[in-house]
């Protein structure tokens, strides 16, 4: 599952994803990717901060909270790319964290960092 408020970069994102052999689906704010989550739990997300509604953030807590929440491998993928931001992401549950802007070669270094690919 591609989470971005950017259609361009869940566009983006999507296809580089499609090209590891995943299926792709898309939400444009943490608030409908967790009732995406809630009706069919994807395998792995890619995940951005800052979006309208719910952000990233809030989302992965959510997330990590619902039934078989922590089944998901999630990679954070923002701009907010200090130490602070890294290590809130990955003490709220995140897996991986990657920097905007990305290509396939970093995606595919870190999905396979995780065990995805």
């Amino acid at each position: 599952m591609i989470v971005d408020d950017s259609r361009v970069v869940r566009k983006v994102a999507g296809r580089i994803v499609q090209d590891l052999q995943f299926e792709v689906t898309e939400a444009g704010d943490g608030a409908d990717a967790l009732k995406s989550c809630r009706e069919n739990m994807p395998d792995a997300i890619l995940l951005d901060w800052n979006m309208p509604v719910m952000n990233g953030l809030d989302f992965l807590r959510a997330l990590r909270r619902e039934q078989g929440g922590s089944k998901p491998i999630v990679v954070f993928c923002s701009t907010e790319n200090d130490a602070e931001h890294i290590g809130e992401a990955m003490r709220s549950g995140a897996n991986e964290f990657i920097m905007k802007p990305f290509d396939a070669d970093i995606i595919h270094s870190k999905f396979a960092e995780v065990g995805l690919v």
